[in-house]
């Protein structure tokens, strides 16, 4: 298969790795000109359980390029998606699909409007990756599993095509029929910690001790639920301590959420299609979700403080 991602930072570059060493013809697109002249001149750095070794990778910050493609995975942060895939429309070809691993809820529509629902599959990934240096990663592939499958549960042969294309490169993948059930999923476990510990500044093992903290995160998550089920949506659990579990589980105490660790770095985070979108699915449905309204308050001020301290000292 020919095969863009669409936003290869660390993920998307542990995603592309396996697949150019499953044999297909994989482009990594990234806007940062240092981590694609890296992995230009040298190849791709990628360390993980078997050591270290140099994958040679196409890599470049424009779309036209590589051209049109088969697949298209969207990897870009949430609040990108727009502006990343109306710069990549010459990816598109008659047949080519757009399949969106980011975190949280709602690409999909953002997709659709730019490219055509028909066109979008969605997913989750539990892959991992961490970003060492420009061209340079650590990838956590082995074991960890992705999802995809069509918005209206159907087991059509493109995205079976795909998910086998993905097993034969070590990418552990399974179609769901209910990948909008398999996504609300993925989004309760980040309604659980996400927010939370991006306004206290607390790791996980800090979060896991402190029962008032656990309170609020299970008001947050059984609101997501009461709105899940007003959607329509099957969910695997719909008792809130079991995606407040499933959040820490594995992680050592000193990990930091991906929200923190973006508020750390002085970036805006993914409150809106995470916490955000519980708010706004709550809304078109009539389900009130007080708590995690504050949480995207809190969140947002956050951020403005933080762009009025960069503001400031610019």
């Amino acid at each position: 298969m020919k095969i863009a991602i669409l936003g290869a930072g660390a993920l998307g570059c542990a995603i592309g790795a396996a697949l150019t060493e499953g044999g297909n013809e994989v482009w990594l697109l990234n806007r940062s000109p240092p981590h694609v002249g890296a992995m230009r001149r040298n190849g791709l750095l990628v360390d993980d359980a078997n050591g270290s070794r140099r994958v040679r990778v196409q890599a470049t910050t424009r779309a036209a390029e590589a051209g049109a493609v088969d697949l298209v995975v969207v990897l870009v942060k949430s609040f990108h998606t727009d502006a990343a895939m109306r710069g990549a429309l010459a990816l598109l070809g008659p047949e080519t699909v757009v399949l969106s691993l980011q975190n949280g809820l709602g690409h999909e529509d953002v997709l659709a409007d730019i490219v055509g629902r028909e066109r979008v599959l969605a997913g989750k990934t539990y892959v991992g990756g961490v970003m060492r240096n420009p061209g340079h990663i650590e990838s956590g592939v082995a074991g960890k599993a992705t999802y995809i499958g069509e918005l209206d549960g159907r087991i059509t042969s493109r995205v079976t095509a795909i998910a086998a294309t993905f097993n034969a490169a070590g990418l552990v993948t399974t179609v769901s029929d209910n990948i909008v059930g398999t996504m609300w999923d993925k989004l309760l476990v980040n309604v659980a910690t996400g927010a939370l510990t991006g306004t206290t500044g607390l790791t996980y093992g800090q979060l896991y001790d402190e029962p008032l903290l656990k309170t609020a995160a299970l008001a947050a998550v059984a609101e997501a639920i009461a709105v899940a089920q007003a959607a329509g949506v099957t969910l695997s659990t719909t008792d809130p301590e079991r995606p407040w579990t499933l959040a820490g589980e594995g992680l050592s105490a000193g990990f930091k959420t991906s929200m923190l660790q973006s508020l750390e770095k002085g970036s805006i985070t993914e409150i809106d299609f995470i916490n955000g979108a519980v708010v706004r699915w709550g809304q078109r449905l009539g389900v009130p979700t007080p708590v995690n309204a504050t949480l995207v308050a809190c969140i947002k001020g956050i951020e403005r403080a933080m762009a009025d301290r960069q503001h400031a000292t610019t």
